[in-house]
């Protein structure tokens, strides 16, 4: 990308405009339909591609200013914003967000499943994001962190908890564990809607299975380090993907994780005390069974890393802890991933819709605008305007919106 590249250039990487004019297409014919079933809109008058882009840009603004509810910026409030509501009213926002659609119409085949309303932008967006970078060698699959899940639910007061209603999707990523870009993205509907159903779900180690093998279904053959959590680390699971060139690091759990195969002897602790650093590993072939201690037993499964070759944990308080070479990366690898969610959740998108899919398409955009400016940071763009995440945010809204002066505030 060129210097003179703009937040809109590096966003259209992954939404490009024959990817808005489909919304176009799609949302009118939704509201031709939806009028000639109920009634004519008198309201209404087909959108266009400029409105639709628009539409995107107010919708992603509130995950710029960290406002709830899409509509407070043409509001008296705290959360409006008279400087980008002028470009549109809020009666015609509502009328294009009431027909909104990527797919108007249930397809004839293949429609038994439920993401079909977003299915094809999913498709899109995924080859987009293969074509566009190439990731390190070291990537980590798991579930991002997003606003609805416990870690950060801790921080909303009581209220907000009660407005929040439980996600019926679960997303995984694989994701670069170098730059934190997400290569590919899985998204799987909940079975149960009742208390238990996100438990239910997290148990099943051959969905977790099914999960891992669908995002890395591209990586075959190129030697990739994949690092796991305890869902998804199992023996078959691994095995399999040795065959194909993809060589894994992940922890274990005797409650999470499927043991099947593995010696239980290595499972269970030891009565004997142990020291911090200490470890023991079994071996079969070219898999690695490591049990390492410190003020705990923790299990890694690998046959990406030699269980001979000693790595080292550095601790602000304990100081240097020795440990095998794979609990050393897989420590390293995860911390950053981790960093990089804290960072970079706080810019998902706040709009919350009622419909499962428009959840999954708001939040993928919200992948899609992290991804566009980890590719902006290492292009030659940034080094001519260095924006922050915030301002990068900012200046592609404006630019959504067609605004003249398109400079981030301060």
């Amino acid at each position: 990308m060129p210097d003179s590249a703009s937040a809109l250039d590096f966003f259209q990487l992954f939404v490009p405009d024959n990817c808005i004019q489909n919304m176009v297409t799609q949302t009118n014919m939704y509201a031709k339909k939806f009028q000639e079933r109920f009634g004519s809109d008198e309201g209404w008058c087909p959108v266009t591609a400029q409105e639709m882009k628009a539409f995107l840009g107010f919708v992603i603004s509130t995950s710029v200013h960290r406002c709830e509810s899409v509509l407070s910026i043409w509001s008296s409030g705290f959360f409006s914003n008279r400087s980008i509501a002028l470009k549109m009213s809020q009666s015609r926002f509502e009328k294009i967000l009431k027909y909104f659609h990527i797919v108007a119409f249930r397809p004839s085949q293949g429609s038994n499943q439920g993401l079909y309303k977003i299915q094809p932008f999913l498709d899109s967006l995924q080859q987009s994001f293969s074509c566009t970078f190439r990731p390190s060698q070291t990537q980590v699959l798991h579930e991002p962190l997003i606003d609805e899940d416990p870690v950060f639910i801790t921080t909303c007061t009581e209220r907000e908890l009660r407005k929040r209603k439980k996600r019926k999707f679960s997303l995984w990523v694989r994701q670069c564990t170098s730059t934190g870009f997400i290569c590919q993205i899985s998204v799987h509907l909940k079975e149960g809607q009742g208390i238990d159903a996100l438990s239910a779900l997290k148990n099943k180690p051959q969905l977790h299975s099914l999960v891992a093998k669908q995002l890395c279904q591209n990586i075959s053959g190129k030697n990739t380090i994949i690092f796991t959590g305890p869902s998804i680390t199992n023996l078959s699971l691994f095995t399999e993907f040795s065959k194909q060139d993809i060589f894994c690091c992940g922890l274990l759990s005797t409650r999470k994780s499927d043991c099947t195969g593995l010696p239980q002897s290595m499972l269970v602790c030891t009565s004997t005390s142990a020291q911090r650093g200490q470890s023991r590993v079994m071996m079969k072939g070219g898999m690695s069974l490591i049990s390492w201690y410190n003020k705990g037993h923790f299990r890694f499964l690998t046959n990406a890393y030699s269980p001979t070759k000693q790595g080292m944990i550095i601790k602000r308080k304990s100081g240097e802890i020795p440990c095998p070479l794979a609990v050393e990366a897989f420590a390293a690898h995860l911390s950053y991933i981790c960093k990089y969610d804290d960072k970079y959740s706080k810019y998902f998108i706040f709009h919350k819709p009622n419909k499962t899919w428009q959840q999954v398409f708001w939040l993928s955009i919200s992948i899609a605008i992290n991804n566009a400016y980890i590719l902006y940071k290492m292009s030659d763009a940034y080094s001519a305007k260095r924006y922050s995440r915030a301002q990068f945010g900012e200046r592609l809204v404006r630019e959504l919106l067609d605004l003249d002066d398109c400079s981030p505030t301060q």
